[in-house]
């Protein structure tokens, strides 16, 4: 209230510039003088990105620097992100970090970013584009295989079996695709992939697509959701079916229904991330980036394979995310 008052007795001049100030002062996100670096994820709808945040979190306060974290409402809104991105990039940050849900469409933000040498880490997906310094991420071709691995020792190495995926665009959904289907074409080729839906990641779409599997393919005897939504949406499609038991089930990631599924027998099992690592690595990467220090191109954040036998251990239990 002083500083209006104070601003009514100016010189329209003064005024002027008062306002800019403030104009500027309101978009800056930092006021503490520290160093800030805007954190833009694919999404919030799973529990996933709030583990990626708590490890951003984490390394925020051990590097003494400010973060924005946000993403938008579904992993299919692209318009939403391509927003988020714009006001990050307008807050002036000294690093964006990006998981892209389309790469095309965020390639003049990142063109941006490098006009303005604003270093880029990309995270969990990553980002089709050489801007990005860095990517730090799970090895999702590996994990995939491994996933894919399982099934076939699980099916004896043979039977049809078909996939759920989440994207055909993020880098993360065509590997974890990729990974999977290559590895049983070298190792398992007895095992005949079916049918390959997409559903954005979506539990409800995922349940309808795998009905739709389900009821095409009537001898499937297995199926691989490549991430929450999707392996989720194979479990209520394949027990509203009434074959529970009856197909083997292996998904991607973590949280609390999946988890659940693992330990009543409706899911086989599944491979998860390391999502604290993925932001805390994320955040570390993007400050070595400021300080002109080297930063590795790859950061490989690890996974692992869980199943009924191993939940419970402590290494397994800390990269699950509830």
């Amino acid at each position: 209230m002083q500083r209006r008052k104070f601003l009514a007795f100016a010189s329209v001049a003064a005024l002027s510039l008062g306002l800019a100030a403030c104009d500027t002062a309101a978009e800056a996100p930092v006021a503490n003088g520290k160093t800030y670096i805007a954190i833009v994820s694919k999404g919030f709808q799973h529990q996933f990105w709030q583990s990626v945040k708590q490890g951003a979190e984490k390394a925020a306060k051990e590097f003494d620097v400010e973060i924005s974290f946000e993403g938008p409402d579904k992993e299919t809104n692209v318009q939403q992100q391509m927003d988020q991105l714009n006001n990050a990039m307008a807050k002036n940050p000294q690093a964006l970090a990006l998981a892209a849900l389309d790469s095309k469409a965020a390639e003049g933000v990142l063109q941006d970013a490098k006009g303005k040498n604003i270093p880029v880490i990309a995270f969990d997906s990553g980002v089709d584009s050489d801007i990005p310094i860095a990517t730090a991420s799970t090895d999702n071709k590996a994990a995939a295989a491994e996933a894919a691995k399982h099934m076939a020792e699980l099916l004896g190495n043979k039977g049809e079996i078909a996939i759920v995926g989440h994207s055909q665009t993020a880098t993360s959904g065509t590997d974890r695709r990729d990974g999977f289907v290559d590895y049983l074409k070298t190792n398992a080729p007895d095992i005949k992939i079916v049918d390959i839906q997409y559903a954005d990641g979506d539990q409800a779409k995922s349940t309808d697509a795998a009905k739709t599997i389900m009821t095409a393919y009537p001898n499937l005897a297995g199926m691989y959701g490549t991430n929450e939504g999707a392996a989720i949406g194979v479990v209520n499609a394949v027990k509203e079916a009434g074959k529970t038991g009856k197909l083997v089930i292996v998904g991607f990631d973590s949280g609390k229904a999946q988890m659940d599924a693992i330990k009543d027998g409706l899911m086989a099992g599944a491979v998860t991330q390391n999502p604290v690592g993925i932001g805390y690595e994320t955040v570390k990467a993007a400050v070595a980036a400021i300080k002109g220090e080297k930063v590795e191109k790859v950061i490989d954040t690890g996974f692992y394979w869980y199943d009924k036998t191993n939940i419970a251990d402590p290494d397994i239990a800390a990269n699950l995310y509830e």
